[in-house]
């Protein structure tokens, strides 16, 4: 039995590379179509998701320090996608909104996925195993979370390391 699940998880782990690596090529062509590199479009995505946040909190969940933060919101923001704005109760502190044309031009590109999905998703799999999907990710993310949490811990590798990793 103990062989048979570690098929299945070996054969999980190969699927959800698969699942990484056409969210990874979707997310590229979204960037390319946006203007954008996919750092920005992750900016943009936690933007849409958030409604607003302060470019520290961006800083945080992006893992950038605030000078690339900075950086990546005067583009977005030269692009129309973003806008700036002082915070209501803090005037030290500033907050980042997506602009209703960066909102508009996002969901143009991602609105077929989503039509798509709650169509065919939708006629294959019941409430109760979509449910069960839902727990999965959740549980997936979670983990997926505390490994990058874990690689934002580590120092720098030696600069023979980056050297190696860089094919020189």
């Amino acid at each position: 039995m103990a062989n048979e699940k570690e098929q299945v998880l070996a054969e999980l782990g190969k699927v959800i590379q698969g699942y990484q690596a056409a969210v990874d090529d979707s997310d590229r062509e979204t960037a390319r179509l946006l203007g954008v590199n996919e750092t920005d479009l992750r900016c943009l995505e936690l933007l849409i998701d958030a409604e607003e946040l302060s470019p520290r909190e961006l800083s945080r969940q992006l893992g950038l320090t605030t000078g690339s933060v900075t950086a990546m919101l005067d583009r977005l923001e030269r692009l129309g996608l973003l806008t700036r704005a002082p915070h209501p109760v803090d005037r030290r502190k500033s907050v980042v909104k997506v602009t209703s044309e960066g909102s508009r031009r996002c969901y143009e590109l991602i609105a077929p996925l989503i039509e798509d999905g709650a169509r065919e998703l939708g006629a294959k799999y019941s409430a109760e195993q979509l449910e069960l999907v839902m727990d999965f990710l959740r549980s997936t993310t979670a983990l997926q979370s505390r490994h990058t949490e874990r690689l934002r811990a580590q120092s720098t590798p030696p600069k023979t390391a980056r050297r190696n990793l860089a094919g020189e």
